[in-house]
């Protein structure tokens, strides 16, 4: 008898227009996985009667639920749809100006964009996104199409670090430049949040077996960053039931999954309140959207996921060369975290950052050792409420330049 194999497993996914009715067969995605999990679970109950025979008399199963787990390494426009979910708003096109005039100045070891009309706040920039310069009449060639990372904004001047290895050079006047955020931007909003559920089904190809599971929620993401090695990420989720299964596949001709690069933790930028200075040894974000299952008498599965607030925390590690980021924590002072991951050093490599605008440092502690000392910092992000410096108002931004 033949046995199923990981390698001959895939995993396509549909969202649903109603939570945990089956959409319709066409139009689903695959994902891309280092592994994945899709299981029924059951409530059970075990009878506690007094028997004299001392032994358990009945076992019984109770309400039905679907969980979810995703362990993936990062990659762009791979797991947009569940970004945008467990932050509660979809990916749009963010903010671009044209018929610009522009200046190009260094800046210590970054750059200043320099219009001399109009104004990058009101025209909706943001820090920690990436922009370019995609048209200008005497630009150079190389700051056109350079990926350049946001790192201040007043209403002329944007603060930019190139992302590139191409690195920007002075240019004293372009004229009839387009400047734009590249791709797509997500936040979490004040109002409007989306509640999206999804169906997954499980098809094992080499044992042509199909499980079907309906009504799964994003509960969660994290983000993990290494010194050196991969970026990593997990996605947790609740739903409804296994719906149904079969021997044939529900989902016909999925999309094949992506294939765009994996980041490495090594290619990016890290900016701590403005500030690229500190040598971080690993990084974390973590993403969680409250969750409930609503069970009710004479329903055999959850009647519906409840979701509820999104907190955003995290971790960084940085050798202890000076006192900036102990006294963050010391004095309470908020800061801005910038992490921005790019699949190549090239113009146009894809990005995808992580904003947070405003987080607050809840430990910060020095472990002893014979070599480089380590400082380790927990933070929590928090709504921003001071947007006057193009900070977004939320607890977290995340932009895929790859979106279109």
């Amino acid at each position: 008898m033949a046995k199923a194999r990981g390698v001959s497993r895939k995993i396509a996914y549909r969202k649903e227009s109603q939570w945990g009715v089956l959409p319709s067969a066409s139009g689903a995605k695959y994902i891309r996985r280092v592994t994945a999990d899709f299981n029924l679970t059951k409530e059970t109950y075990s009878s506690n009667e007094i028997n004299p025979t001392f032994m358990m008399t009945d076992f019984r199963h109770g309400v039905r639920s679907a969980t979810g787990s995703i362990s993936a390494e990062l990659s762009p426009n791979s797991y947009s749809d569940f970004i945008g979910s467990v932050l509660a708003k979809d990916f749009a096109a963010g903010a671009s100006a044209t018929g610009l005039a522009l200046v190009i100045t260094a800046s210590g070891t970054n750059f200043a964009v320099t219009r001399s009309t109009g104004s990058w706040l009101t025209d909706g920039f943001k820090v920690g996104t990436v922009v370019r310069i995609t048209a200008g009449t005497g630009a150079n060639a190389v700051n056109l199409n350079n990926n350049a990372l946001i790192v201040s904004i007043t209403a002329l001047a944007l603060t930019v670090q190139v992302l590139s290895r191409f690195s920007f050079v002075p240019d004293p006047a372009i004229t009839a430049a387009t400047v734009a955020t590249i791709g797509k931007t997500t936040y979490v909003p004040k109002t409007g949040h989306t509640d999206d559920s999804y169906t997954f089904e499980n098809w094992f190809s080499d044992i042509a077996q199909s499980e079907v599971y309906t009504g799964l929620k994003v509960g969660s993401m994290s983000v993990s960053l290494p010194s050196t090695g991969l970026v990593t990420s997990d996605f947790s989720l609740m739903g409804k039931d296994l719906t149904q299964t079969g021997t044939s596949q529900y989902f016909t001709t999925p999309t094949d999954a992506t294939t765009t690069g994996i980041f490495a933790a090594v290619q990016g930028a890290l900016i701590l309140n403005g500030q690229a200075g500190a040598c971080i040894t690993d990084a974390s974000i973590n993403i969680e959207r409250s969750q409930e299952a609503a069970q009710c008498v004479g329903s055999n599965n959850a009647s519906e996921i409840f979701t509820g607030t999104i907190n955003v925390s995290g971790s960084l590690s940085a050798y202890f060369s000076d006192g900036v980021i102990r006294d963050y924590f010391a004095n309470e002072t908020p800061v801005t975290v910038v992490i921005a991951l790019t699949t190549s050093t090239e113009k146009n490599a894809d990005v995808v950052t992580f904003v947070l605008p405003k987080t607050k440092l809840g430990s910060s502690t020095i472990s002893d050792n014979q070599n480089g000392l380590v400082q380790a910092i927990d933070f929590t992000s928090l709504l921003n409420d001071v947007t006057t410096g193009g900070l977004i108002d939320s607890v977290v931004l995340v932009q895929d330049t790859s979106l279109v």
